[in-house]
């Protein structure tokens, strides 16, 4: 269902007909919610810290979560004590969690552990934002700044800095808000927020250079509206980099990417975007057969088992998932971004 609706959001089909009308109303719902919360009909909470939402505006991938790593990286470098908060999508849990590098991803979600896992920040999730923002100042009262991922849309938490991060090699598919589309806002959207990241394609080992980021935007409406009074947010171009793989049973093994150019491989994805993490296999130069499962998919043994005698390769987001029955054919590509350094300086120059 989830590949049906993906190719649906990339193009007008006859579906559309069906499907735009219930766009409208998701369209009008969207507005209508949102002017709630900015006349304050609806209740906001500021936080007794400084709130840096990141997130974006269509269904899917973007690159979030390594952006939201490389954040709390360059705070904690800066000084700061940074702590992330999450909804916890994929999880089980109800209620607001703490979350650990050894905590159960069933229960809190993927992203979140793999979050912990690699940032070592006190991480909390919950459907209400504000309780984890909370209930995570509260048991970790050092903290001085909160990176809320995946939380635009979240009006309920008050912001100091909004950070869209879009994917400038898949744009907006056909523009529209769902069900017919996969934007859960519209664009002119990103005429509001602080600063817009655009991520690139993958560079092995090297840092990637700046792209020409402002082509995904070209006949979407974004900037109108916009005046010298409000001007266009900036756009900053972010690459990801790697140089290795580990072993998913044994994290301490390494290997090249050359050591697979000969093997039988076969990659799993289940992300937003499995075609991303294939492009990135493939730009490495490996050959390999593709397999895609759901966004969030709950890996199992079984899932693997058909791969026992070949070379299975996955992104670090499924390794946490499949860590306590993977074998040692199992590897996973960790991946790190580059934002230039002056997006820092105009999240610390808003706070």
């Amino acid at each position: 269902m989830a590949n049906w609706l993906q190719k649906q959001w990339a193009s007008a089909t006859l579906w559309h007909i069906l499907l735009i009308p219930l766009s409208w109303v998701f369209g009008a719902m969207v507005y209508i919610r949102a002017k709630l919360y900015k006349t304050g009909w609806l209740t906001s909470t500021r936080l007794p810290v400084p709130v840096i939402v990141v997130g974006n505006i269509n269904v899917g991938g973007t690159g979030k979560t390594p952006f939201v790593i490389w954040l709390a990286e360059q705070f904690r470098q800066q000084g700061y004590s940074p702590a992330i908060i999450s909804r916890g999508y994929g999880g089980s849990t109800k209620q607001v969690a703490e979350v650990f590098a050894n905590s159960n991803p069933a229960e809190v979600g993927d992203e979140p552990v793999l979050i912990a896992k690699r940032t070592n920040c006190p991480m909390f999730v919950g459907a209400n934002r504000v309780a984890a923002g909370l209930a995570l100042l509260q048991a970790h009262p050092q903290c001085n700044v909160i990176i809320s991922d995946d939380g635009l849309q979240h009006y309920r938490l008050q912001r100091d800095v909004e950070i869209a991060v879009i994917a400038s090699e898949y744009s907006f598919g056909n523009g529209a808000l769902l069900p017919a589309g996969s934007l859960r806002e519209p664009i002119t959207r990103l005429n509001t927020v602080d600063a817009i990241v655009s991520n690139g394609l993958l560079i092995n080992g090297a840092e990637g250079s700046h792209l020409n980021t402002p082509s995904p935007f070209k006949g979407k409406g974004w900037g109108e509206g916009t005046s010298q009074n409000t001007p266009r947010p900036q756009i900053f171009p972010m690459q990801l980099t790697t140089s290795h793989f580990y072993n998913v049973a044994n994290p301490q093994i390494t290997s090249t990417t050359q050591a697979f150019s000969k093997q039988n491989i076969v990659a799993i994805a289940g992300i937003g975007n499995p075609e991303r993490f294939f492009n990135q296999l493939t730009a490495l130069g490996l050959q390999f057969e593709p397999q895609a499962f759901a966004d969030h998919h709950a890996f199992t043994a079984q899932d693997l088992a058909p791969y026992a005698h070949k070379t299975i390769l996955m992104t670090e987001k499924d390794a946490v998932k499949c860590r306590a029955f993977a074998t040692a054919n199992a590897w996973a590509l960790p991946v790190n971004a580059v934002v230039s350094h002056d997006l820092l300086l105009t999240i610390l120059s808003k706070i």
